[in-house]
């Protein structure tokens, strides 16, 4: 993966996303150890710093717990809370973000849910 450059959002945030991606396709299973902070400097050349504060981020999300002098492992509850900030946050801002749009295009409710479910189906025929 490939750290993206020309977004405003934080390298150390891109690493936790990444981290949470990774546990969310089974990557990283339950109690399983992630890279370490150097390990993912190393990836992505970065400073090791800036990765550590991207496994503090999801740490202090109670997405992976430290097993001291061992390193950072996934929590139990990973992936529920997981899905659970990426459905309350991500999607509910690409949500708005979608309503807002359709209304200035005046594309009514029916027709943008129409829109959604005929995406959905192309999507599941690949």
């Amino acid at each position: 993966m490939n750290l993206n450059s020309e977004t405003s959002k934080p390298i150390y945030i891109q690493i936790a996303e990444w981290i949470e991606t990774e546990i969310l396709k089974g990557h990283f299973k339950q109690d399983e150890k992630v890279y370490s902070q150097y390990k993912l400097a190393e990836i992505f050349t970065i400073n090791p710093a800036t990765a550590a504060k991207g496994l503090n981020v999801l740490s202090d999300e109670k997405i992976l717990y430290n097993k001291r002098g061992l390193g950072k492992f996934v929590a139990s509850q990973a992936i529920e809370r997981i899905r659970d900030k990426r459905k309350n946050v991500v999607l509910k801002r690409l949500i708005i973000e979608l309503v807002d749009e359709a209304e200035q295009l005046q594309v009514s409710e029916p027709e943008l849910i129409a829109m959604l479910q005929e995406y959905k189906k192309e999507g599941e025929k690949k």
